[in-house]
């Protein structure tokens, strides 16, 4: 049986979070459902894979609901369930900034269209003829399964270390049009609104993420695969599983080559931490 796995998410207030969690729970859990719902007064941001008749349920009983009558999410599909179980969590933010001034759904930063980022890498240069910078907002174990082409990032460890290091660089993009980008697009809107506000001029936020561009366009200008938060670890650009895989010991993402090595054991070890294990030792 073919899962379907969807991904969406929403920057809108929402104060019934409890009663909301509660009945999302119910609704998930009938309808045999995994993956991770994620609630916050600033939006929602879900993760959810099953068979196609019950993801098609589900998103006919959340667009009931008019704040999430417009939630269209992004589909990939897979042999075999990615989650090994169903969470709805109450959050203090979707995606975690630490900037409670910045609420997307005040205002959104401009977005450009997968197909529109594609003619501009394509020719070199938006419409205004500005070169154009990737910039990635994904932390650094995510941008080393792959990104694109000649893409700006700053190796962080969490999503609330992008502010001040972009700030930090700010001169670097004086006279260019900056897209952000990230999965799925979450990160990417918060980032893009950070930096309009911080002054930077002619920014952009990738719309739909990563995983949208290559469902609408596939990988032109992309190099590698995309990380993603389940057991499938990467999708390459036609939205397949990938070879990398995940070390449950150390989170490293592990190459198929790696995972031939002994060091690679299932849920145990990876080469990567078992070397910073024999390391440790002999220190």
């Amino acid at each position: 049986m073919q899962i379907v796995n969807i991904s969406a998410y929403k920057f809108v207030s929402i104060d019934d979070i409890e009663p909301l969690r509660s009945a999302m729970r119910e609704r998930c859990e009938a309808l045999a459902l995994k993956g991770t719902i994620l609630l916050a007064p600033e939006g929602i941001n879900m993760f959810l894979a099953g068979p196609r008749e019950a993801i098609d349920g589900f998103m006919a009983w959340l667009h009931a609901d008019a704040r999430f009558a417009d939630i269209a999410p992004k589909e990939s599909l897979s042999e075999d369930q990615p989650f090994k179980r169903m969470l709805v969590r109450a959050k203090k933010e979707i995606i975690t900034m630490k900037m409670p001034l910045i609420r997307p759904e005040a205002g959104r930063a401009p977005s450009v269209k997968p197909v529109d980022l594609k003619r501009w890498l394509d020719q070199g240069h938006d419409d205004a003829g500005r070169p154009v910078v990737m910039l990635d907002t994904r932390n650094a174990f995510e941008v080393a399964v792959g990104t694109f082409e000649q893409a700006v990032e700053y190796d962080i460890a969490k999503f609330s270390d992008f502010p001040p290091a972009v700030a930090a660089h700010r001169a670097d993009f004086e006279g260019k049009t900056v897209v952000s980008f990230c999965t799925g697009g979450i990160r990417c809107e918060k980032a893009a609104i950070h930096m309009q506000e911080v002054g930077m001029e002619n920014v952009y936020q990738l719309e739909g993420g990563i995983l949208k561009y290559f469902e609408e366009v596939g990988g032109s200008h992309y190099r590698g695969d995309c990380f993603v938060f389940d057991y499938r670890t990467a999708l390459n650009p036609n939205l397949e599983p990938a070879g990398p895989v995940q070390c449950f010991a150390c989170r490293a993402v592990v190459s198929a080559e790696q995972q031939q090595d002994a060091a690679y054991v299932v849920g145990k070890s990876c080469p990567q931490c078992a070397s910073t294990s024999t390391t440790s030792a002999a220190a």
